[in-house]
């Protein structure tokens, strides 16, 4: 996130221990106009950036993408989960430039164990809260059920009529085809492959998140008409009707945000202001759920986020990498989205920590709705940003963040592995409460 370079910059530099008018001095600009950009006031020219990369002796992408802080950040994930041995996480920066290969490897393993913790958990909640899956069940046994009782009248009734016999014999005959098809769809559902039948097991809300995921949530062609035909096009090809109605009315209102908030403008602002939303907001003229519905879709990869109704059901979710999102089931009763959900119109900021010990700074708003007039239902919607936690995250944030105000969440109870949680609902299955 450009937002964000900014703030890298500044961390190496006093990683290093160098002075920002030397630094200023180098490149050939002013400390002033350095100060503004490390404070993410300024954009970065790619030449600059250059220049500055060479100063401080780093690759121009570092500071832009972060990669040996993100690095840092997982070998200090990596050391908060097992705390039992040891890890010194006071020289970790150190660790990793002196031993960036070993470091390296470390941070992949770790990366690795939480792909295959997420793969457990999606499998569980799967398992357990998929309605699909469950009314996939229930349309085995249903089928067995009728199996069972027309192989029985066939058993039991010796002098059945041969008109009778025969149709009963392709009763028989078309349930156990269809039995066996769907039977041969679960095993592929639940071995993933990529089979016709598996697919449509899937639920429609998973089809539009994996077509969002595959294109890396990245829908700016909105902004012109052949971009929007581009869009229809492959939300055409999607396995399930349900599916392509939600993925067209997402891009519906994504065009209308783009609208009021155009991606080179909204871009421009971001680099500006940094990911404030009331200050963004300010400057177009809008209100606050836009900002907060287009925010992610122009920062990237850095910022997630997670929208609910007032039921509390989530209606989506971009996920951002460390902050675990479930994908069924009930989420973590302490997300602030369930804060701001039961007070609209207040904003809600937080510094949280997940499990793992990756740190967030986490905004979230609702907002209510009266779609048929003053008399009719009130409809509630919440949306919470997700961002990553640092120097350039916003005053409240790093000040609530230096004196310990962090509200330690997860996923949600069935695999969050701490134990004495006040908010808990139900035993872990990762650990035995306490």
């Amino acid at each position: 996130m450009q937002a964000l370079t900014g703030s890298r910059l500044r961390e190496k530099r006093l990683a290093l221990g160098m002075r920002q008018a030397d630094l200023a001095l180098r490149v050939g600009i002013s400390p002033s106009y350095l100060n503004l950009i490390e404070h993410n006031r300024r954009r970065i020219a790619p030449e600059l950036l250059h220049r500055l990369a060479q100063a401080l002796g780093v690759q121009a992408a570092q500071l832009e993408e972060g990669a040996g802080g993100v690095l840092i950040e997982d070998l200090r994930a990596a050391a908060a989960e097992f705390q039992g041995l040891g890890a010194e996480i006071d020289r970790v920066e150190d660790f990793a430039g002196r031993f960036a290969g070993w470091a390296g490897l470390v941070s992949a393993l770790h990366q690795r164990g939480l792909g295959l913790s997420r793969a457990l958990e999606a499998l569980n909640d799967r398992l357990s809260h998929d309605p699909n899956l469950s009314a996939a069940l229930h349309d085995l046994l249903s089928m067995v059920s009728a199996v069972r009782a027309t192989a029985a009248i066939l058993a039991e009734t010796p002098d059945l009529e041969p008109d009778w016999r025969e149709r009963f014999l392709g009763h028989l005959n078309r349930d156990s085809e269809r039995l066996a098809r769907r039977a041969e769809g679960m095993v592929g559902f639940l071995d993933g492959t990529e089979t016709p039948d598996a697919r449509a097991t899937v639920s429609p809300h998973e089809e539009v998140e994996a077509w969002l995921a595959q294109r890396g949530w990245d829908l700016g062609a909105v902004e012109t008409a052949e971009g929007r035909e581009v869009l229809h096009a492959e939300i055409s090809g999607l396995a399930s009707e349900i599916a392509r109605r939600m993925a067209a009315d997402f891009v519906d209102r994504v065009a209308q945000d783009a609208a009021v908030l155009p991606q080179a403008a909204f871009a421009q602002a971001l680099a500006d202001l940094g990911p404030d939303p009331a200050r963004l907001a300010q400057r177009f003229g809008t209100g606050l759920l836009p900002v907060f519905r287009r925010l992610p879709l122009v920062a990237g990869s850095e910022v997630g986020l997670v929208m609910c109704d007032g039921s509390g059901t989530i209606t989506r979710a971009k996920p951002v990498a460390g902050f675990s999102l479930p994908r069924f089931g009930a989420t973590c009763p302490l997300w602030p989205l369930f804060n701001a959900l039961a007070r609209p119109m207040m904003p809600i900021e937080a510094m949280v920590v997940t499990p793992a010990g990756r740190r967030f700074w986490v905004l979230a708003y609702a907002e209510a709705h009266y779609p048929e007039g003053f008399g009719g239902p009130e409809l509630r919607e919440a949306a919470m940003l997700i961002l990553p936690a640092g120097p350039g995250s916003g005053a409240a944030g790093a000040q609530g963040l230096a004196q310990g105000r962090v509200v330690k969440l997860g996923p949600t109870c069935r695999i969050c592995p701490r134990p004495s949680c006040p908010a808990r609902r139900e035993p872990s299955i990762l650990s035995a409460p306490a």
